[in-house]
């Protein structure tokens, strides 16, 4: 399917590996020219390199932390006019509710909403004057089932998501569509993190650990980067026009709902 835009030009944040990059890797393949950012210099710099080379697209590399207001100021000079932005930033470390203090909610909060916050309000406005624009936040399952030992998680990405549903609405009548991907189990440095982090505290294997997770997927794996960013692509193209303000769900059906 040609996604019709081809020439547009995107944002993706942390898009050195894992979900980031399998966004920018989809998008490039749709021929979006890119600014891709990430807080490792040689990490982001040779991702550029190889989508460049893959795609035959632009691809401009930045190494800064998005969470900083000096990192988001260094991207967003790069970055000139965007069409596309996916916003991403790393979760804070899992935990037990007794043991955060206001310090770990406020890092929490300005990392997984409040960045993203930032950027759409840097960058969503020139969309709206030339009529056409395309967000994706990349939140987390747990804004629909919250996961006790991701408070810190949870907290933040549910204060975006009820953003997002307000804000979307206020900017869909100017040919900008806002929508939110919740990512469950993928296979990621995060997920490997969580995974390592359960294998310590239960004395189990780490394929034992991932062999229990797994057994609570229906689809019985992990997403791939490279699925997850087709969605994402997908959210950001010209047959997207009538999504706004949604949170699509990509958990290989862990989460047993209705709606």
């Amino acid at each position: 399917m040609d996604l019709g835009i081809a020439g547009k030009r995107g944002l993706v944040c942390a898009a050195s590996k894992g979900l980031g990059r399998g966004c920018a890797e989809a998008l490039a393949e749709a021929g979006v020219d890119l600014v891709i950012n990430s807080r490792t210099e040689a990490d982001i710099t040779r991702t550029a390199q190889e989508i460049s080379q893959k795609y035959g697209v632009s691809v401009t590399p930045v190494a800064a932390d998005i969470t900083s207001d000096e990192g988001r100021a260094k991207v967003l000079s790069a970055a000139g006019k965007i069409d596309i932005l996916v916003t991403n930033a790393g979760g804070p470390p899992p935990g037990i509710w007794t043991d955060w203090n206001r310090e770990d909610f406020i890092k929490a909060i300005d990392a997984n909403m409040l960045s993203a916050v930032a950027l759409m309000q840097a960058l969503v406005p020139g969309m709206i004057d030339r009529g056409w624009g395309r967000v994706v936040n990349i939140t987390s399952q747990s804004v629909r089932s919250p996961i006790p030992e991701l408070g810190l998680s949870n907290t933040a990405r549910a204060g975006l998501t009820g953003f997002v549903a307000g804000m979307a609405r206020q900017v869909a009548g100017h040919g900008v569509c806002v929508n939110n991907i919740l990512p469950g189990i993928h296979a990621t440095d995060r997920a490997d993190n969580l995974d390592n982090a359960i294998a310590q505290k239960s004395g189990l294997d780490i394929e034992d650990v991932r062999r229990n997770r797994k057994s609570g997927v229906p689809a019985n794996a992990y997403g791939q980067p490279e699925d997850f960013g087709a969605t994402c692509a997908f959210l950001c193209s010209q047959h997207a026009r009538f999504i706004i303000g949604q949170n699509i769900l990509l958990d290989g059906g862990a989460l047993n709902v209705t709606i």
